[in-house]
């Protein structure tokens, strides 16, 4: 974990043990003497793959420093129902109250991962990445973007800040792909900004403007809710000279189609919102 992830894993920690301890654990308050210590193993009860390990780590660290925490699986390995994927020793407060945050993080982004894993498969032997998109949970979209990560998907921009990308709603607000074009390039240019421009184009004729205004400014085009066909005709125009990304209600039956253009990325949004939480339990050792 870069110090950048921790710091933004360790508000979001903070944030989710406050909401569900409230005011007390009382359940746990009630029945289990404060310095009573115990295990519990975390077990596997869904094929697919193993994502948040690293997660559950740093949350049983964050509520005990120096608790013991033993791997059994690691982030990104196959996982199959029956197996471990760690064993936590720590004061039995500490397992109770973290049990739900762990699984609730981990039953997700397994789930996302498994299902970035499907996709990343079908793209195997082609040159197209897989992008996922800003369709996340509000105040997850760390972890379903780790989880993406782990799943072999790649990450795009994180927020509206660490790119541009100008939209339909931008470009119609704006008076067209031109004006869009060279406001969002003299905004750049004038805050001394890092980051870069993408556009994305709803026909062929947008793509044709792109290439008219866009070279040393845009470096990735979209092309959006484009037929396999499509995307052909408009990387034949573009011809290198910006990056290219399809988007838009690609699936895992369509993708290979998509990957066979030989467009740079397929950013699919489903990778996160339409993934199912896989089953995992946390068990306490006897």
């Amino acid at each position: 974990m870069t110090q950048e992830f921790q710091q933004k894993l360790k508000h979001l920690v903070e944030e989710a043990l406050s909401e569900d301890i409230g005011n007390g654990d009382h359940s746990t308050l009630s029945s289990i003497d404060a310095g009573e210590e115990g295990s519990a193993v975390l077990k596997i009860k869904q094929d697919g793959v193993l994502a948040g390990v690293d997660v559950a780590r740093f949350i049983f660290d964050y509520k005990e420093p120096g608790c013991s925490f033993e791997v059994f699986k690691r982030d990104g390995e196959p996982m199959f129902a029956g197996e471990k994927a760690f064993e936590v020793a720590a004061h039995e407060h500490t397992i109770l109250q973290c049990e739900r945050l762990v699984l609730n993080c981990m039953q997700r982004m397994s789930g996302i991962a498994t299902l970035t894993k499907q996709y990343t498969d079908k793209l195997l032997g082609y040159k197209t990445k897989l992008l996922d998109t800003r369709k996340t949970t509000p105040n997850f979209r760390l972890l379903e973007k780790d989880a993406v990560r782990i799943g072999g998907g790649v990450n795009h921009r994180f927020g509206l800040y660490d790119m541009i990308m100008l939209k339909d709603n931008h470009i119609d607000y704006a008076g067209g792909i031109e004006k869009a074009i060279n406001k969002a390039h003299d905004y750049v240019v004038k805050n001394d900004l890092d980051i870069k421009i993408e556009v994305e184009t709803r026909s062929i004729e947008d793509v044709k403007k792109v290439i008219e205004v866009g070279e040393g400014k845009v470096f990735r085009v979209m092309l959006d809710n484009y037929t396999p066909e499509q995307i052909t005709e408009a990387l034949e125009l573009i011809a290198g000279r910006f990056e290219t990304e399809a988007s838009g209600g690609i699936n895992l039956e369509t993708i290979e189609s998509y990957a066979a253009t030989g467009v740079d990325y397929v950013s699919v949004g489903g990778l996160i919102h339409q993934a199912q939480s896989l089953d995992l339990s946390l068990k306490a050792v006897l």
